[in-house]
């Protein structure tokens, strides 16, 4: 079975991050700036930390990729860390002995809501920079750069996606519903990727206000993919079952704490009546209509043609510039928790993670649905298909 994969490595302060893609036709167009694009987006969104200062992700392609076209074999890129020269010794392969403690930035001081502690606790060790550095979101860089890929690659079955913040610390209330025509309007230098512009002066001025405190805020992100066949997972096996993946895609990213699909958790609190969307034909196009899309595009684990719709939540970040209580690990007497680099909030970059995940996911499905070694049968595959439901 054909399958769309990655695997990625590197630390936050370490030399670099690599990802490794595999599953990629050969042919498939694959641009430089276009990857190099989605690391710049995820870079921006007001509240930002400092570590958005020093880097200036660029992917370096390091094999898989000849005259602009992927050859087929596995696609290895390299970005680098530009902080990497200010942490050399400290982040050194090799033994090092410090005879400044300060200088070695050990980490024993575990902080709430991080890694720190229960990574120490499974990998046996008290240096928790052991456990921080690979955990950090830094590590979502080579993500976005495997996601650019997979982007690239459902762009070629005129699958396209996008995302939007829909609420940063419980503004507004209600998180903002946006049609597809609302988020592609929105300017990628945008201060955080929200289609209502009241809304977003009233989350800056929250994001303002919680620094001030040495706060920190979470918040709503929805990530849409349009243009997506009816057909992709399957309800044979749970494992299968798309929404099931999509979920995880999504739940995998740092501080998210809760994935909705369509409608989500507001499915529990009302009737029958008003959640399934009803099902009519449009006999000029030749298809199934929903009036509604409740489902987020998925019903059954199997896509319905809708657009998918899938929102993350994510919790403030656990860094604190006012730092929570804690525990040192080697003396096990009460401290406060370190304090690394930190932001105020991360929800739109989340989101450009979230369109990564949600495209890779995507791009797994449809190798898996329809195959092919090149990218002209993959694409005369999916024609087929298209076909066959138009004739359906």
């Amino acid at each position: 079975m054909a399958q769309f994969t990655f695997t990625t490595a590197g630390e936050s302060h370490g030399k670099g991050l690599v990802v490794i893609i595999e599953g990629v036709p050969a042919g498939l167009s694959i641009g430089l700036d276009s990857i190099n694009h989605q690391l710049w987006r995820r870079q921006q969104g007001y509240g930002r930390g400092g570590r958005m200062k020093i880097e200036r992700d660029e992917a370096e392609v390091l094999s898989g990729v000849r005259h602009g076209k992927a050859l087929g074999s596995p696609i290895s890129m390299l970005i680098r860390n530009r902080d990497y020269e200010n942490w050399g010794d400290v982040m050194a392969i090799e033994p090092r002995e410090f005879s400044d403690e300060k200088r070695a930035r050990r980490l024993t001081r575990p902080r709430p809501g991080h890694t720190d502690l229960a990574g120490g606790l499974k990998y046996d060790t008290h240096d928790l920079r052991d456990i921080l550095e690979r955990a950090s979101a830094r590590e979502t860089a080579a993500r976005v750069a495997a996601g650019a890929v997979a982007r690239l690659l459902i762009g070629a079955l005129n699958v396209q996606v996008g995302s939007h913040t829909a609420m940063v610390g419980g503004v507004p209330e209600q998180p903002i519903d946006a049609t597809w025509e609302q988020i592609v309007s929105l300017s990628d230098d945008s201060p955080l990727r929200c289609v209502d512009g009241e809304a977003e002066r009233r989350m800056i001025a929250l994001i303002d206000s919680t620094k001030e405190e040495k706060d920190t805020l979470g918040g709503i992100f929805e990530v849409v993919a349009r243009g997506v066949v009816a057909g992709l997972g399957s309800h044979t096996q749970w494992d299968r079952k798309l929404d099931g993946r999509l979920a995880r895609a999504i739940m995998c990213i740092p501080a998210v704490k809760a994935v909705e699909i369509g409608m989500g958790v507001g499915v529990s609190r009302t009737t029958g009546s008003h959640v399934h969307d009803e099902i009519g034909y449009d006999t000029a196009e030749r298809r199934f209509t929903r009036p509604t899309n409740h489902a987020g595009g998925i019903e059954g684990g199997i896509t319905n043609g809708e657009e998918i719709r899938v929102r993350g939540h994510l919790k403030p970040i656990s860094t604190l510039r006012r730092p929570l209580a804690s525990v040192d690990v080697e003396t096990k007497r009460e401290s406060s928790a370190a304090f690394e680099r930190s932001d105020i909030v991360a929800v739109s970059a989340a989101g450009v993670i979230g369109e990564a995940m949600i495209s890779i996911e995507l791009a797994s499905a449809m190798m898996e649905k329809f195959g092919g070694d090149s990218i002209g049968e993959l694409k005369r595959n999916h024609g087929g298909y298209a076909k066959q439901l138009r004739e359906y």
